[in-house]
């Protein structure tokens, strides 16, 4: 993350690289049943590992996103989409997975307040989880708020706006926070109003 000045005021952008996508396949209403266009990134150079299944998209990554009927004429496949279909104050959404922060307890992950007097025998007992489970079933319900995994999961970030493009080195600034740590695979779309 950085910062952009206007107007005298400091705007917080994150700058994002946004690498060229190629179109691989366009799936129509006739043919698919719904229209969609097929994007690879990251083509793999090493025969070896491809699978047979991969033949004609021998790409790393390989994403599905949903396009309006009247907007498929505009791509065709094997074009590539770059940084250059954006403009600057578009509204976009950001999904990724987010940082991993490993096994936590409830308090971190729920908010718990853990238990309130720090007297009276509390020894080791300030960020406990508490009573779990009741005497009427004599097991932990599904679905009980306790300690675990926290984090490393897909987060979508929506109504952020692009502040500056970067046509040239193909380089995003988008207003606020994104999810996921340097180097994480983002899905950006346009904000359909």
């Amino acid at each position: 993350m950085t910062q952009v000045f206007s107007e005298e005021k400091a705007i917080p952008v994150t700058l994002v690289e946004v690498e060229p996508c190629e179109i691989l396949q366009i799936k129509t209403m006739e043919k698919d049943g719904y229209c969609s266009v097929q994007l690879g990134l990251e083509k793999i150079t090493k025969t070896k590992k491809i699978k047979k299944t991969q033949k004609g998209k021998e790409f790393r990554y390989l994403r599905e996103f949903l396009v309006k009927r009247e907007d498929l004429e505009n791509y065709k496949p094997g074009d590539k989409l770059q940084a250059s279909i954006f403009n600057e104050g578009d509204k976009i959404i950001v999904a990724g997975i987010s940082k991993g922060k490993g096994y936590q307890g409830a308090v971190k992950i729920w908010g718990f307040h853990g238990r309130l007097s720090a007297t009276h025998g509390q020894k080791h007992e300030l960020r406990t989880l508490g009573s779990v489970g009741s005497s009427g079933p004599g097991r932990v319900r599904k679905g009980r708020k306790m300690s675990g995994r926290l984090g490393a999961g897909r987060v979508t970030v929506k109504n952020l706006k692009i502040v500056k493009i970067d046509k040239e080195d193909n380089i995003l600034a988008i207003k606020g926070a994104i999810p996921g740590r340097r180097g994480t695979l983002l899905e950006i779309r346009r904000l359909e109003t």
